[in-house]
């Protein structure tokens, strides 16, 4: 059996849910749709995706002795609508992928796993592996080793998992060969462009990242622009509606991964639960979990938000006591949901 076939094997017994096979290499039309995004200005302050392009952009710039990428899907989807939640005011909207621990983790350990196995099985190699913390243009690679492809929302979108899937990449100095790249098969669909409150896309397979709620509740810095704290509603870490709304979910199962679960604390909770954390109280609730990572302030910023839009009177005291928050841009945000309930 050819060693792509055993590795592929392999890859599914470790847990992975998707496996494909490509060169370390990426054609110059996805350095050209990277090198366009960054001079539009719509990584917005996602200064690390400018500082290491090249790296991103072309496999063996990262690593020159890789000849081949391993790409490697998780599937997380979940078991209920996540918009279900979004009509729900008082409830905080967290995403699905952030409801349980840390994927970084599950997913690392997974590919480590998997790449002591192949060092075992072909000693005459050396390998990487990498989540998304690395410079990977990880969702290129997906496509061009046939477990997916870029939907009009940017996002990977599978046959089998629709838009639910994590990724990771094992790159390798063998030559394995190469799967089939997957074609576009969004046809005419536009649901996960239509559906987006803050108009983050301004083309299909093109993301205005300063417009996305995901990175404004999560990777912004500062006060959220006053144009987007409407359509906000009650999203306080990420958003799934473009994810959510892909026909091609209908093939996706739920999760199985015990991991994935949502936390009984981070299912539909009250906005209330969180008015009163402070820094401690913050760590010690997300620890294990990817949203310790913005920190207290810039979270509770994004619940003032929400309780701004809350239009539940009863959210006033909470508003008003964090008017007198310590954090400058939290205060702010009290003060504007305090005009907003009253």
């Amino acid at each position: 059996m050819a060693a792509a076939d055993l590795i592929r094997a392999e890859a599914f017994r470790a847990g992975f849910d998707a496996v494909g096979f490509c060169r370390a290499s990426l054609g110059p039309e996805v350095r050209a749709r990277m090198a366009d995004f960054l001079a539009a200005g719509m990584h917005g302050q996602m200064g690390w995706l400018e500082d290491r392009v090249a790296q991103r952009s072309h496999p063996q710039a990262l690593w020159p002795e890789a000849v081949s990428v391993i790409s490697l899907g998780l599937n997380y989807g979940p078991e209920r609508d996540p918009l279900e939640s979004l009509a729900r005011r008082d409830r905080a909207g967290i995403s699905v992928y952030a409801q349980g621990r840390d994927y970084h983790d599950l997913v690392k350990r997974r590919l480590k796993a998997l790449a002591r196995w192949m060092v075992a099985s072909f000693p005459a190699q050396d390998v990487k592996v990498f989540v998304d913390t690395a410079p990977v243009a990880e969702k290129p690679l997906a496509q061009t080793a046939g477990i997916g492809w870029q939907g009009k929302h940017t996002n990977l979108v599978s046959r089998e998992h629709g838009s639910w899937l994590f990724l990771g990449e094992i790159f390798t100095t063998l030559d394995l060969g190469a799967d089939a790249a997957e074609g576009d098969h969004c046809g005419s669909c536009s649901r996960c462009l239509d559906i987006c409150p803050t108009r983050a896309f301004p083309a299909p397979y093109r993301l205005d990242a300063r417009r996305c709620i995901s990175y404004l509740t999560i990777e912004h810095r500062g006060p959220i622009p006053m144009e987007f704290r409407v359509a906000m509603g009650n999203r306080i870490y990420g958003c799934d509606d473009c994810l959510a709304v892909c026909p091609w979910n209908k093939f996706a199962a739920a999760h199985a991964e015990p991991d994935f679960a949502p936390r009984a604390a981070l299912t539909t909770p009250l906005l209330a639960d969180f008015a009163t954390l402070d820094d401690a109280g913050f760590r010690a609730l997300f620890s294990g979990s990817p949203i310790k990572r913005i920190g207290r302030d810039r979270f509770i910023r994004n619940l003032c938000i929400a309780i701004g839009n809350s239009a539940t009177p009863a959210l006033l005291p909470q508003a008003q006591h964090l008017c007198e928050d310590a954090d400058p841009v939290v205060a702010e945000a009290a003060r504007w949901a305090v005009e907003r309930l009253t």
